[in-house]
């Protein structure tokens, strides 16, 4: 799935303000007999210079310009037209850069408002991830073995019908959001244009600590079409999780799997994945021994 243009609504308009930064100044002053303000030209003068005609100012057409309605007009728009512009400007919490909300900015002729609104459902998911336990259970897509399963409900869900005429936000989960949250637990929130999402559209497999996109998110496959936007905020330690998703230990005595040793020199008292025990060794004095006669 496509994901958002980063910015778009800052980046247009300061694409904007710098064409017309860029514009040359070109008007000048003469009499009103067309003659020089300092008076006649020298006789020494070959002859009078005229002003370059006036370049045409550049301009860019808005994305959704509005009409003499003082809207865009959406009508007859496919899902997939309504999806794009909810995806454009519809801000999950990382783009709403800390306003921990879910934002839908305003920002007339470049996100509308539009003439007709759009329904959009913001659903927040709780995730409870656990240890997958022993050689039962489906297996991932790609036939390995799932190294944790979650569960998945829904905590909270607002419908919105917004035009973009003025900005809305949605506040997010105080306690699903909560820095001292379990650390078996994740949440996700999706952004979906019609109705709700059902339980057979919602992702069945979330990497944990997997591809990121530019705004630092982890890819979810939703099995819908319709989801125009997801942020999913990861567990802070599935590796401490039992399988019923409770912590058997403290995070900081359990490295994550592939994270880096706290010890530079890891010997065979501290073996790590990421340096293993060797399974042979040679005898140091064998190397620097005197040879025998």
């Amino acid at each position: 799935m496509s994901r958002r243009i980063p910015g778009p609504k800052h980046f247009v308009v300061a694409v904007a303000a710098a064409l017309a930064v860029a514009v040359p100044f070109t008007g000048g002053c003469s009499s009103a007999h067309g003659t020089s303000l300092a008076g006649d030209p020298s006789e020494s003068a070959t002859g009078v210079s005229e002003s370059p005609s006036p370049s045409p100012t550049p301009s860019l057409t808005p994305p959704y310009p509005t009409g003499a309605s003082g809207c865009h007009d959406n009508k007859g728009w496919t899902a997939e037209e309504s999806r794009e512009w909810v995806r454009r400007f519809v801000d999950t919490p990382k783009e709403a850069y800390g306003d921990d909300v879910v934002k839908v900015d305003s920002l007339p002729g470049y996100n509308g408002p539009l003439c007709r609104k759009i329904t959009v459902q913001v659903e927040f998911w709780k995730l409870v991830y656990g240890a997958a336990n022993g050689d039962d259970g489906d297996r991932l897509s790609d036939g390995r073995r799932p190294d944790y399963y979650f569960d998945i409900r829904r905590v909270k869900r607002v419908e919105l019908r917004t035009d973009a005429a003025v900005e809305q936000k949605i506040a997010l989960p105080a306690s699903l959001y909560a820095t001292d949250r379990s650390p078996c637990e994740g949440a996700l929130v999706s952004i979906t244009v019609g109705r709700p999402l059902a339980s057979r559209e919602l992702p069945k497999e979330v990497g944990v600590g997997g591809t990121k996109d530019i705004w630092g998110r982890t890819t979810v496959e939703f099995r819908s079409q319709r989801v125009a936007d997801y942020e999913l905020s990861e567990p802070s330690a599935p590796q401490v999780c039992s399988p019923d998703g409770k912590p058997t230990a403290d995070p900081a005595d359990v490295p994550a799997p592939g994270s880096q040793p706290t010890d530079l020199y890891p010997t065979d008292l501290y073996p790590t994945d990421l340096h293993p025990t060797p399974d042979y060794s040679i005898d140091i004095d064998d190397v620097f021994r005197s040879p025998t006669p």
